[in-house]
């Protein structure tokens, strides 16, 4: 009884030195052998359609054969993703509910909210899925066909660009923004309540230049409307190769749109790990991958790990921008 007794107390002290109680270690021991045990919710925080809503769709196909369960996507938009990807980071940590996350939102929010109701490091766990690149592109009727001539042009007419984008707070707005800061030509911002109405604008030139996803811009620069300037990357992208990457110019400029799936960070570690591993294996199967890159998004996955290290990178970034650039929505 009383070896018995020790080693109860034991356990006891290394799950306090880990820095859990025994409850906690208790349920996160074997946890992911019993998940799921019933229906798993995606969160997709933006109205239906577009690439939040058909990434949630094309998991939705291919997880429910892996964990034998229905997945029901949700729609719950509002404040620019934050109403959804706040009711993922409050809901109960079983990983029952997972969300869709507009990893790029996820940095920029906290630099120009004083109210965000979560903590993205605190309170969500996740994975980088895809990464959309966003290309800048310009008028015809401008006259300019690379960076470095946009560049010029801009210095020898201080002031006098502009460039649209979807919105104000846009990971769009703040790469337009950081090449002000980098280069001193203050174009200025032109948002749009969705980037639709800004193409004719900028065929017309009306509005000089353009950023947008690459995807819905490709069709403009092949029919010739547009004028491909760079990619808003470090790297070309490689459906595009022929487009040269603003990080060619300017090292670590990188304002791709990333998006990723999480979860409560409280969740089991058991239950993050196993999620983590079948998320990354469907992203790469046939299934998924070919209907991915048809979007226009490239496959990178990532470890709990590098989702955070990315998360705590851009929170740096963006804040650095937005106090820089003045920037307030």
């Amino acid at each position: 009884m009383t070896n018995r007794r020790d080693l109860l107390v034991r356990a006891a002290s290394l799950a306090a030195a880990g820095g859990l109680p025994l409850a906690a270690q208790a349920q996160g021991s074997g946890a992911a052998a019993n998940w799921p045990r019933g229906p798993v919710r995606i969160i997709v925080p933006n109205v239906p359609g577009g690439a939040l809503d058909i990434t949630a769709r094309l998991l939705e196909s291919e997880l429910s054969k892996i964990w034998k369960q229905p997945i029901v996507v949700e729609f719950k938009p509002g404040a620019g993703t934050i109403t959804g990807t706040d009711f993922v980071a409050k809901s109960p940590p079983d990983g029952h509910t997972l969300g869709i996350l507009a990893i790029g939102v996820l940095g920029i929010q906290p630099a120009l909210r004083k109210d965000m109701p979560f903590d993205t490091l605190r309170d969500l766990s996740g994975t980088m899925l895809v990464v959309g690149n966003t290309v800048l592109t310009a008028s015809p009727q401008l006259g300019v066909n690379n960076l470095a001539e946009l560049i010029a042009y801009g210095k020898a007419n201080k002031g006098k660009l502009t460039y649209a984008t979807a919105g104000s707070g846009s990971s769009m707005h703040l790469a337009g923004e950081q090449i002000n800061l980098l280069t001193g030509i203050e174009m200025t911002h032109i948002p749009y309540k969705g980037a639709g109405g800004a193409y004719g604008d900028v065929f017309e030139n009306r509005v000089n230049l353009l950023i947008d996803p690459l995807f819905s811009t490709m069709p403009h620069i092949k029919s010739g409307r547009l004028k491909p300037i760079a990619m808003m990357s470090v790297k070309r992208d490689p459906s595009a190769p022929e487009i040269p990457a603003a990080g060619e110019t300017f090292p670590d400029f990188d304002f791709a749109s990333n998006i990723g799936i999480g979860l409560p960070r409280a969740t089991p570690r058991e239950i993050i790990t196993k999620i983590n591993a079948d998320v990354n294996r469907v992203i790469r199967s046939e299934a998924l991958a070919p209907r991915l890159k048809e979007m226009g998004l490239i496959v990178t996955g990532s470890t709990p790990e590098q989702f955070d290290e990315h998360m705590r990178k851009s929170l740096r970034n963006f804040a650095d921008i937005v106090q820089k650039a003045k920037v307030t929505i």
